[in-house]
């Protein structure tokens, strides 16, 4: 896949589930309603899908229906990491297998590696695919970074580890990541709140949350940003901020399965233990939230 169709607003897709199983007929519309609304690509079983919760069967069988629904009509960057080397490897070998376009590794949670234990974790996951590999750092859930001088060392030694998605909230290592690697090196938010920002830095795009409802807003938003119209990229942002915000009121992706549900736009808004639904009062807050956005 060429790194280019990496750019733009690329949606963290949510698992739909319905009386403990997964619904796939939920997905499969779910990732309709995302190509309509003008999504550049999907990202099915990462953390935002409930992937530390997906038996290795659920994992792979929603990136299956995934590919199909996509039918190659957006990119399909599928989640693949563990904080297991051996069990990343086999869900990379899987995905890649179901037509994936490319992989979405989430650095090793709990584990907290060295950097060189990282270099080793994804080296040997690029050892197994020749697709694009997206790095995800996102140190205040696994409590390790990334480091610069890593990804551009598995960069240099992997051309096709050449994208990273950024939730470390930090502008200067967006800014680092654009001058050290290149043009050619893809880098993306990991938080709506934060795409404008990280785009005028030189990322290039967002693996989003939000866009799950709103897919066609942030899709605007960030093409509007990437077209360098920052002022109307940010009447965008301003409005939708507090959605941004909100949808992490509890742990992702328990506020946005509700909102989902709220709105229509799932079955039910089940997660899996240790997940559990949210609160009554935030369930209120989100509802009121939804109604003031004119979402309903």
């Amino acid at each position: 896949m060429d790194p280019s169709k990496l750019q733009g607003a690329h949606t963290a897709l949510v698992t739909p589930m319905l009386d403990g199983a997964i619904d796939f007929d939920g997905l499969t519309k779910h990732v309709e309603r995302q190509i309509h609304a003008g999504i550049s690509g999907v990202a099915p079983a990462g953390t935002t899908g409930e992937s530390p919760t997906l038996p290795h069967d659920d994992h792979v069988e929603v990136i299956r229906c995934v590919v199909a629904a996509a039918a190659g009509r957006v990119p399909v960057v599928a989640g693949t990491g563990s904080n297991s080397t051996e069990e990343a490897i086999s869900l990379t070998k899987a995905a890649d297998e179901a037509g994936a376009d490319g992989f979405l590794v989430v650095a090793p949670y709990y584990n907290k590696p060295s950097q060189d234990g990282l270099l080793r974790h994804f080296g040997a996951i690029a050892e197994v695919t020749e697709k694009p590999i997206v790095l995800y750092s996102i140190p205040g859930r696994c409590g390790i970074e990334i480091g610069v001088e890593t990804v551009a060392r598995l960069y240099e030694k992997y051309p096709h580890v050449n994208a990273i998605k950024e939730a470390g909230g930090r502008c200067e290592k967006v800014s680092d990541l654009v001058r050290l690697l290149g043009p050619d090196f893809v880098v993306l938010s990991g938080d709506d709140d934060l795409t404008l920002p990280f785009i005028s830095c030189g990322a290039v795009g967002v693996i989003s949350v939000a866009s799950n409802v709103i897919p066609e807003k942030v899709a605007h938003m960030t093409a509007l940003a990437n077209g360098n119209d920052f002022q109307a990229a940010a009447e965008i942002h301003r409005t939708y901020h507090p959605l941004f915000q909100d949808l992490f009121v509890e742990p992702n992706p328990v506020p946005v399965k509700f909102l989902m549900h709220h709105l229509g736009l799932l079955e039910s808004h089940e997660v899996r233990l240790p997940l559990s639904p949210l609160l009554s009062e935030n369930q209120t807050h989100l509802s009121q939230l939804g109604a003031e956005l004119g979402l309903e």
